[in-house]
């Protein structure tokens, strides 16, 4: 039903309620005041009729039915004992054959109340109507009762002519406030489906038509939805806007974008996306899970869709290498940025050979310029020139094979054709082993050094983890001022075990740190080449942890020490 019917229904039914329950009610109110005005009368009747009675009783038959007839109601006479002495209704030889009235309600209630009064209404037994009766007490000595009684069928009657009238009157009001209802429900029933209508209008992004109304209330509604479809216009307006911007700086990209649904179906891709997987518009690619075929890429699929965040990874997908990164979307299913390494990586490898060639076809020219300058320098006696020009290019070339030498085993590294083979190493006895070569030059600068092994064995390849504290622990000693100290720390952690070589030296200023484990890079680059630096210690440090599977953070504040914290995994991690 609709909400016009369903006003004018509501409406309707409670007027008719309302029209109902008055008539009910007025006929109620009516009836009981005719009652109470008929009963009022005949008392005033009743001592009337008891005033103008004879003293003689012998003539009461007939004063009773003059009276009665005067009076037009039903004059009874009762005797102290109950006998009907005479009766409107009954001749004088009819009387003897009454019933005894002594004990009518009206009559024991005239007697025995202090009013002398009493009221009944019944079936009269005698004329088999339905009657009210009055009764008092008094009238000529001999007599007890004086009662009137009249029928109450014109006063039913007289009570369902009024009744009749309210209820035409109710029929009239209600037929009357049944139009105003249906009226009053259209004007109010229609502007509020008006305003559904243009409510599903804006939802559908179509103009609205919006009601004008007297109703202040549906007014306020029909100005606050055209103010929602101001803003809204706006809003989506702006949201088109962005959307269209992103949407062109996606397509932009040089990476791949790759959106896809939690079942794994692709649901968008950029221009880059489409070109590296090898599809274009408009074939559709397939699920995320058939675009690879090797194990870790699936695994890597498997792993996004579940929507777990996936750091850079490499995969390789017809002879290109990729590095994709994952991130979960809020309604199920992930984001996947594919970036195009291979030429990079291809750079890479050629830099690598390179510098591993150059670095082995240096080996030979300079282990030949360091013995000769050995031979000219043993040989040049006396503090000549000859013996500083013969020992200053020993100390170059010695230098260049530190730098050489690092810059092979750095590539050796970095090449892959050198894997780690982890097992338990005490840590004590390989820092002690690593320090032995500068435990003079420690002791002649004062430099104290100690090992504190919580932890005292440590998962990883015994000539790595040499090679590690060896260039930790020059690092620390060349930056460390006399009477310093050098400490070396192991710990349990989470997972494996914390290696730390702390020192007490001039430290390393915060804007350097995020760069120090580059290749070449100096925090204080003339101090370092003074010192002997190749600045390759700890590039290679951090290529050896990382090889094992950890890694390597420094901590440091300027001027008050260095930490290098290095986590090795245990074998089973």
């Amino acid at each position: 039903m609709r909400l016009a019917g369903r006003l004018f229904v509501g409406s309707s039914l409670l007027l008719a309620a309302t029209a109902i329950g008055l008539v009910l009610a007025a006929g109620q109110v009516l009836r009981r005041e005719v009652d109470r005005e008929v009963a009022s009368g005949l008392e005033r009747e009743a001592r009337l009729v008891a005033a103008l009675l004879p003293a003689d009783s012998l003539t009461w038959p007939e004063a009773a039915r003059r009276l009665g007839a005067l009076i037009g109601h039903r004059v009874t006479l009762i005797d102290p004992s109950g006998r009907v002495r005479g009766d409107t209704e009954f001749d004088r030889a009819s009387l003897a054959q009454l019933e005894n009235h002594a004990t009518r309600p009206e009559v024991v209630q005239a007697i025995a109340e202090g009013t002398g009064i009493g009221h009944d209404v019944r079936l009269s037994v005698s004329t088999n109507q339905r009657r009210l009766y009055v009764a008092i007490r008094g009238g000529p000595p001999g007599l007890a009762v004086v009662r009137l009684s009249t029928t109450l069928g014109a006063i039913e009657d007289s009570v369902g002519t009024m009744q009749r009238g309210v209820a035409l009157a109710g029929l009239v009001a209600l037929a009357v406030a049944a139009l105003l209802a249906w009226f009053l429900s259209r004007s109010l029933a229609q502007p509020l489906a008006q305003l559904g209508d243009a409510a599903h209008a804006i939802a559908a992004g179509e103009e609205p038509v919006l009601p004008s109304s007297p109703i202040p209330e549906i007014a306020r509604h029909t100005l606050a939805l055209r103010a929602m479809h101001e803003q809204l216009g706006t809003r989506f307006s702006e949201l088109r806007r962005e959307r269209e911007e992103t949407q062109t700086l996606i397509e932009a990209m040089a990476d791949g974008v790759v959106a896809a649904d939690g079942a794994g179906e692709i649901v968008a891709l950029n221009a880059a996306a489409r070109r590296l997987l090898g599809y274009r518009l408009p074939d559709r690619p397939p699920p995320l899970g058939q675009l690879f075929h090797d194990k870790r890429a699936r695994d890597f699929v498997r792993a996004a869709l579940e929507g777990q965040e996936v750091e850079q990874r490499e995969l390789d997908l017809d002879g290109r290498t990729l590095l994709v990164t994952s991130r979960p979307l809020p309604k199920g299913g992930a984001l996947l940025v594919f970036r195009d390494v291979t030429d990079f990586r291809r750079l890479e490898l050629v830099r690598r050979d390179f510098v591993a060639n150059v670095s082995h076809e240096l080996k030979t020219p300079l282990t030949s310029i360091a013995g000769y300058a050995e031979t000219l320098a043993a040989e040049a006696g006396g503090d000549t020139q000859s013996r500083r020009f013969a020992e200053t290019i020993l100390s170059n070339a010695r230098r260049m094979q530190r730098l050489v030498d690092d810059l092979l085993d750095l590539s050796r590294i970095e090449s892959g054709s050198w894997h780690p083979t982890p097992r338990p190493v005490d840590v004590v006895a390989m820092a002690h082993e690593a320090w032995a070569p500068f435990a003079d030059r420690a002791r002649g600068a004062g430099v104290l050094f100690s090992v504190d092994a919580a932890a005292p064995s440590v998962a990883a390849d015994p000539d790595a983890l040499r090679q590690i504290l060896t260039n930790l622990l020059d690092n620390s000693l060349r930056h460390t001022h006399e009477h310093g100290a050098i400490t070396v720390r192991t710990a349990p952690a989470p997972g494996g075990t914390t290696v730390e070589v702390t020192d007490t030296g001039t430290g390393i200023p915060s804007e350097h740190l995020p760069r120090i484990f580059e290749r070449f890079y100096r925090a204080d680059a003339s101090r370092s080449r003074e010192q002997g630096g190749t600045g390759l210690g700890l590039a290679i440090v951090k290529h050896l942890v990382e090889a094992h599977g950890g890694r390597a953070e420094a901590i440091s504040n300027f001027g008050s020490g260095t930490t290098i914290r290095l986590f090795f995994p245990t074998a089973e991690a």
